[in-house]
């Protein structure tokens, strides 16, 4: 566990109001350690960020003490999950993000903290996805963790979640990078799902405990899940998401951006093929993904994994509707079929997982991811 003194000289350092993370970056360039740049004088630190936050650091305060406590009891804690907080230039901090663009000075975790040492992917996208988009999003994740490659992403609604379910299902398990203090989960709605990574795979945050979900948050730490990853798959996303933002984190750091497409029709894939226009790389399989990757031995552990739905392509309501949303009408049309016995067919064949009902009375036709 890291030593006390040190724990609360980082606190202040990056909990400090007035400082913020740029100046703490510059202040260790220039100290070299937490302790060092408290122990400097005002007017060493002023040379270095200027008065504002050579001035705060100067300053006691219970409030930050009472951090470094609550940490520590966190720290303490007899927990299923081990706990963690890993500073710049601990021996586990991860290689892959020191090469990344503004790297966390430190970060708190809970879990297999080993899995930031392995090969992974960010598999992102829609917090409001279509029905065969989350399931694109588990296969894909399945897959790649099976073959060896953690899955990395944010724990939002949606495709996030669908990727770390994924990811669980794997040997190289799913790492969730959030934005809150970890004694929080946000979405509620995910609790269940935060233990589960916790015990099974890893959750990290940049972020001191308690603190709560704030909207700048989650934009920030999309550059970690773009750091820490060998690659970023898009599954879903509008053209204004933050599935974009890591999207263009990852190829501004060097790393591969891979993006499914999907109908020309949804809104929810037109940022994929904004992607592709850009130059991601278009893919339909996990093994697409891993080909690119160049994984040794990768390709063998997915053949053996990566299955497809088999559908008739002889049944007439499967034809008609191809993989387009389609509307009950349109259906109509297509298969002069009564609109009462479509009804019924489309309920077999959604009850089936063939077909998708999706809001506005649409439906859609499911493949393989």
């Amino acid at each position: 566990m890291i030593d006390p003194e040190e724990l609360g000289a980082w606190i202040r350092l990056l909990e400090s109001p007035g400082v913020g993370r740029e100046s703490a970056r510059r202040l260790l360039a220039a100290f070299g350690s937490p302790q060092a740049v408290l122990a400097a004088t005002t007017a060493a630190r002023r040379e270095v960020v200027g008065t504002v936050a050579a001035t705060a650091l100067a300053e006691t305060s219970e409030a930050l003490d009472q951090q470094t406590r609550i940490t520590l009891d966190w720290l303490a804690a007899d927990t299923p999950a081990p706990r963690s907080v890993v500073p710049l230039g601990h021996p586990l901090y991860p290689s892959a993000l020191l090469h990344a663009a503004d790297p966390p000075l430190l970060f708190y975790a809970q879990g297999r903290l080993e899995l930031l040492g392995g090969e992974a992917i960010a598999v992102v996208g829609s917090r409001n996805p279509t029905r065969q988009g989350t399931d694109n999003a588990r296969a894909f994740s399945t897959h790649l963790s099976q073959a060896g490659f953690t899955v990395v992403s944010g724990l939002a609604l949606g495709i996030d979640a669908a990727a770390h379910e994924g990811g669980l299902e794997g040997a190289a398990s799913t790492v969730a990078i959030v934005g809150t203090g970890l004694d929080r989960v946000y979405p509620k709605r995910h609790l269940a799902l935060a233990r589960r990574i916790a015990e099974k795979g890893l959750i990290v945050s940049e972020y001191s405990l308690g603190t709560p979900p704030l909207p700048e948050n989650f934009p920030n730490r999309n550059r970690i899940i773009a750091g820490l990853t060998r690659g970023t798959l898009v599954v879903e996303a509008a053209l204004k998401s933050g599935s974009l933002i890591t999207a263009r984190l990852a190829s501004e750091s060097g790393r591969d951006v891979f993006a499914i497409p999907g109908s020309i029709h949804s809104p929810q894939s037109r940022g994929c093929h904004a992607l592709i226009k850009q130059g991601a790389k278009l893919v339909e399989s996990a093994q697409d993904v891993l080909e690119e990757l160049n994984l040794p031995g990768a390709g063998s552990k997915v053949d053996a994994v990566q299955g497809e739905l088999v559908l008739d392509e002889d049944d007439a309501v499967l034809q008609a509707l191809g993989f387009d949303p389609v509307t009950l009408d349109a259906l109509v049309a297509r298969t002069d079929w009564s609109a009462a016995a479509l009804s019924v067919r489309l309920l077999e064949l959604e009850l089936n997982g063939q077909i998708a009902r999706l809001p506005g009375q649409l439906f859609q036709r499911l493949g393989s991811a």
